[in-house]
């Protein structure tokens, strides 16, 4: 009798799929062996005595942690927080600055933003392909592209240590999908995300829908049709009005062009909390408001969608104006701090000095880069205005300094800045001081150019100097105590959402 012609087939299917258990069960006992290696290393360094078992891991998703921007300033000022009240969690953060030890990461921490750190409950995850989550990789469809590498990366990421509660603080929403996954094999995993900025806004959306090219909208993209929609996590919290009211608007917008949105723990249309990043004005608000050196300071990444370009024509405006101002006692100064993080930024930087000497301005602008925490301080402590021209930012944390600091903020018309920064003062009824506005938004370099006329030439030093009084008085609803609040909040409640688990 011959053999059935089905069972050479079903042999070699039993024969997978036996692998394939048998592989699932290695990864999974793995995955645990490493947890526990790590929490009871951990353990043993603080010679504690409670079981390991009742420690937590919080990994915080976030490939450029040594970045020393607005988003970094959050991250460890929420590692810190939970350093000091939760001393039963463990910090490990997922990242790809291979380049630097965790020393040298905690000691930029504290120089940039006078961040005290432990060494002890926090761990990092080297993460090796970074890559894909660089637009660089992706030149052509970069949103999709990088939303396709964050996943690929997350999953490196969980491969290297799975953890309790998953905390997304760059704005990977694709890799809540990856975490989902992970919830229903290993029942225990709670998801929330500190949203900085909408991957894809309805303003970015407005843009591919006119057509119209842009820093994350690639020309050719822009000109065909894509739609993108966003998953969320567990608990979400968001870093302003005008971020929450663009998440808001984008699921309302998914659920309004899909039949089904995969709406992970927020399937009720609720308003994401603001929480508003951390910004230390301790030090800020004791510099002097008055005898200011004649001095733009603007203090932002050097990245694309800062539109440091912007800032420099401006000036060149303002100056071909105002001649007087190019040189001897009341020459004005474009001074440009800020950070950066790969070889593109480096590449921008040498572009924008290229700028600099096709206007003839090099007596006029100053490149700072990777400056310590203390060379910012004496800028701000020296300057007289504040200068932003990032279109959509948004919150804004340099423009919270820059008001705390005593400059005269001179920000774009849009995003946080415009909505919840640099708005009209109100005093308390108690107070002296008028109610008025805190500082001035521009849209182009001939704006800003307008506006640097206004301060420097036309407005009397009184007025200046009644700007100066409100924009530090406004600063004050931004500190660090006020996010910790918003973030201890939004920590119960991923700590519910695991407890339900």
């Amino acid at each position: 009798m011959g053999t059935h012609p089905f069972y050479p087939h079903i042999i070699v299917l039993g024969f997978t799929l036996g692998a394939a258990v048998f592989r699932w069960r290695a990864w999974s006992r793995r995955v645990h062996e490493k947890r526990r290696a790590l929490i009871q290393r951990h353990a043993d360094a603080l010679d504690e005595k409670s079981p390991p078992a009742n420690k937590n891991i919080v990994g915080f998703f976030h490939p450029y942690c040594n970045a020393g921007g607005g988003g970094e300033v959050v991250l460890w000022t929420a590692v810190a927080y939970l350093q000091r009240t939760e001393p039963d969690v463990i910090c490990a953060i997922y990242t790809g600055d291979k380049d630097a030890t965790k020393d040298q990461i905690l000691a930029k921490a504290k120089a940039r933003f006078d961040i005290d750190l432990s060494p002890h409950n926090l761990e990092f995850v080297w993460l090796n392909n970074r890559k894909q989550v660089d637009a660089a990789t992706w030149p052509r469809f970069t949103l999709i592209g990088q939303s396709i590498g964050s996943v690929l990366l997350a999953l490196e990421a969980v491969d290297s240590l799975v953890p309790d509660i998953y905390i997304d603080t760059m704005g990977y929403a694709f890799t809540f999908n990856l975490v989902a996954g992970l919830s229903r094999i290993f029942g225990r995993i709670s998801a929330g995300a500190y949203i900085h900025y909408p991957t894809i806004s309805t303003d970015m959306l407005e843009r591919v829908k006119s057509r119209k090219a842009g820093h994350t909208n690639e020309d050719s993209v822009a000109k065909s049709q894509w739609k993108s929609t966003a998953k969320l996590a567990d608990e979400v919290i968001v870093n302003s009005s005008w971020t929450g009211a663009h998440i808001d608007s984008l699921v309302a917008l998914a659920l309004s062009v899909i039949t089904k949105v995969v709406n992970l723990g927020l399937v009720e249309q609720r308003a994401a909390p603001v929480v508003y990043p951390p910004c230390d004005t301790s030090k800020l608000k004791e510099f002097p408001l008055e005898s200011r050196e004649k001095v733009v300071l603007s203090v932002a990444q050097f990245r694309p969608e800062k539109e440091h370009s912007t800032q420099i024509q401006a000036l060149h405006l303002f100056l071909n104006e105002h001649s007087q101002f190019q040189s001897g006692p009341d020459k004005l100064r474009l001074v440009l701090i800020g950070g950066c993080r790969t070889a593109e930024d480096e590449a921008r930087v040498e572009k924008l000095r290229e700028l600099v000497q096709e206007l003839h301005l090099e007596d006029n602008v100053e490149f700072v880069v990777n400056a310590p925490y203390d060379v910012l301080l004496n800028w701000l402590s020296r300057a007289s205005v504040g200068i932003s021209t990032m279109v959509d930012e948004h919150f804004g944390i340099n423009v919270v300094e820059y008001m705390a600091a005593g400059l005269v903020p001179l920000v774009h018309a849009s995003g946080g800045p415009l909505e919840d920064i640099v708005t009209p003062y109100t005093p308390p009824a108690s107070s002296s001081i008028e109610p008025g506005p805190t500082g001035f938004h521009a849209t182009t370099a001939d704006t800003y150019a307008s506006l640097l006329d206004k301060i420097f030439v036309q407005l009397p030093d009184p007025e200046l100097l009644a700007i100066r009084r409100r924009a530090r008085l406004s600063a004050e609803r931004f500190s660090r105590a006020q996010f910790e609040e918003g973030w201890a909040a939004f920590w119960e409640r991923l700590v519910g959402r695991l407890r339900e688990h």
